[in-house]
């Protein structure tokens, strides 16, 4: 039934994939960043790779507002954060500037469609 019911909403593509949850500061990715890029858009391919070349980078959204993109990055600690901003992300050719904003704590609220990690 449930097996029945999942081949269903896959085939309806409500369901794309089916994934784990990894506890990043578990494996020791303690500070997460979010960097805000302004850049040449006509470079926007080649800097976009350049990105995901560099370990700790997870996602790249190009977005509205002030910045051209937005880039989430992983770290094990505040050097190794500035490094990969300093010396991997300064040195893209393309960037024209960036801003970077550190997280210090992260709630975060279910979508309606999943169940919170409350109930049980």
């Amino acid at each position: 039934m449930v097996y029945s019911r999942i081949k269903r909403l896959v085939k309806r593509k409500l369901i794309e994939r089916f994934t784990i949850d990894v506890n990043d500061a578990e494996l020791g990715y303690n500070v997460k960043a979010l960097t805000g890029i302004n850049m040449d858009t006509k470079k926007r391919d080649h800097i976009i790779e350049e990105l995901f070349k560099i370990d700790g980078v997870r996602e790249v959204a190009e977005v509205t507002g002030r910045f051209d993109i937005l880039v989430t990055m992983y770290a094990k600690s505040l050097d190794q954060m500035h490094k990969m901003v300093s010396e991997r992300i300064g040195r893209i050719e393309g960037i024209q500037s960036s801003e970077s904003f550190i997280e210090m704590k992260s709630r975060m609220k279910a979508m309606p469609y999943m169940p919170s990690k409350d109930s049980d």
